[in-house]
């Protein structure tokens, strides 16, 4: 019986982590609908999970950020996760993702400078609640998009975007 139970609970596991899927094709609209031709830019895409996301990034936080709660608090509205890497990005693509995005009604809130790279947020709000921020960070050719969905308030960001200034 008790083997019966591991079983289980693996194929368990198992469905639940199948979800955490590590790609070479983009995840996000704009690069996989658009059918524009990204002149050799390698893209991978991670889907996380949030359940197992949400530990690691609390933990990560008390380490270096000196357990800034206002923080921590604003991981707990986070529902939904993804990563996407471009190497051998351009600017063109970054002005024409831009582009996109204004035409998507996400705002413009802050861009953070800082050793050569650029941190972009952008936000799409319903009314007075955030449903998605989007992080980009630039680094030359590689780019970073962290594209997160959840139930935020714009004191939630203001406080982000401060913390993350004064580190």
């Amino acid at each position: 019986m008790k083997t019966l139970k591991y079983i289980f609970l693996t194929v368990c596991t198992l469905f639940l982590m199948q979800s955490c899927i590590v790609s070479e094709k983009a995840n996000m609209a704009y690069f996989s609908d658009s059918g524009n031709d990204f002149k050799g830019a390698k893209f991978t895409s991670i889907n996380i999970p949030v359940f197992l996301a949400k530990p690691a990034i609390r933990k990560a936080l008390r380490e270096d950020w000196d357990d800034n709660e206002e923080i921590i608090r604003m991981i707990k509205k986070v529902s939904k996760i993804k990563i996407l890497t471009v190497e051998n990005g351009d600017r063109a693509m970054l002005k024409d993702f831009a582009s996109y995005l204004n035409d998507n009604n996400y705002e413009d809130w802050a861009t953070i400078k800082h050793d050569g790279e650029n941190v972009n947020i952008r936000v799409k709000q319903k009314g007075e609640t955030i449903k998605n921020m989007l992080i980009t960070v630039n680094s030359g050719k590689e780019l970073v998009f962290v594209d997160i969905k959840g139930s935020f308030t714009a004191d939630d960001i203001s406080k982000m975007i401060a913390s993350a200034r004064d580190k």
